[in-house]
């Protein structure tokens, strides 16, 4: 069987349904203040689905003013910009999740997207504490920073036996045996397939580095900080955290640094705890995510 080179991954991912390539164009959209619901509706109406499932999350009991929203625009005005975001790029990964090949990571449906989910609340808290990254930006990288594994998994999935036998040898990184095995890792992959998208450079970054941070530009450190940390939390209480989770090496030293101590996580833990519990209830620990 002929490994797969890193450009037939990518380009076997892109040919994917339902690819994320729509959040890059919604990001840039909620950061313009000259932005108004009528232009947010205009890219949310470009993917039936989201469109259907903004108005039901807006006409939901939690939402909902008595009047049903009739069109996504009265949607986007009830949820607000945040709430729309959050909702998107949700869907966005979740849906690419379904599409991808998940299985080869021997996880249960949903649990890529429960992590995503979780890394994302812990970066987005982790931000909001230190006030030293946007916090929008933290829960957007903890989200896709992980994309590549979808599009490795679905191009390289007879592999993983090869890979999984190299990371025990070694004892060392997931991505590490990937690299020996593959030649090439999911961060890789990640980083490419986000610039095709053309997300922010700051979220291209954080694919790429973020098990390596200190490797990353210095204008990518704060944010690779906050999602570096974030994936530590999101692994310690584990929700979603398939077998290469847990191969995942700290960089403890670069943590220091950036003021993230034993303490300062240990506290941080129940917060990120508790909002995941808020956010997926009883999908916490299994079960398929919706948005």
């Amino acid at each position: 069987m002929t490994l797969p080179t890193l450009e037939q991954v990518c380009e076997q991912a892109l040919r994917l349904p339902c690819a994320p390539s729509l959040l890059p164009r919604l990001i840039t959209a909620l950061h313009d203040d000259s932005s108004g619901a009528d232009d947010i509706e205009a890219l949310i109406l470009l993917d039936t689905a989201l469109a259907a499932s903004t108005l039901r999350v807006a006409n939901s009991a939690y939402f909902s003013t008595g009047e049903p929203a009739a069109t996504v625009a009265e949607a986007v005005i009830r949820l607000g910009m945040r709430e729309i975001f959050r909702l998107a790029a949700l869907a966005l990964v979740n849906r690419w999740e379904t599409g991808s090949g998940r299985g080869a990571y021997r996880g249960d449906p949903g649990d890529f997207c429960r992590h995503a989910l979780c890394t994302a609340l812990a970066a987005e808290a982790l931000a909001e504490a230190t006030e030293r990254t946007d916090p929008q930006g933290a829960y957007t990288a903890g989200l896709v920073c992980d994309l590549g594994k979808l599009a490795v998994a679905h191009a390289c999935a007879p592999f993983f036996p090869a890979i999984r036998l190299e990371q025990a040898r070694t004892g060392g990184a997931w991505t590490r045996a990937e690299r020996e095995v593959l030649g090439y890792d999911s961060t890789m992959v990640g980083a490419r397939l986000l610039e095709t998208w053309r997300f922010p450079p700051a979220l291209v970054d954080a694919a790429r580095h973020f098990h390596q941070p200190t490797k990353a530009p210095a204008e990518s450190l704060a944010l690779l900080a906050h999602l570096h940390a974030a994936k530590y939390l999101a692994i310690s209480f584990g929700p979603g955290v398939s077998e290469d989770g847990f191969h995942f090496e700290l960089e403890e030293a670069f943590l220091l640094e950036w003021g993230f101590t034993p303490e300062f996580l240990q506290e941080m833990l129940p917060v990120v705890l508790e909002r995941a519990t808020a956010r997926l209830k009883d999908k916490l620990s299994h079960g398929t995510i919706t948005a």
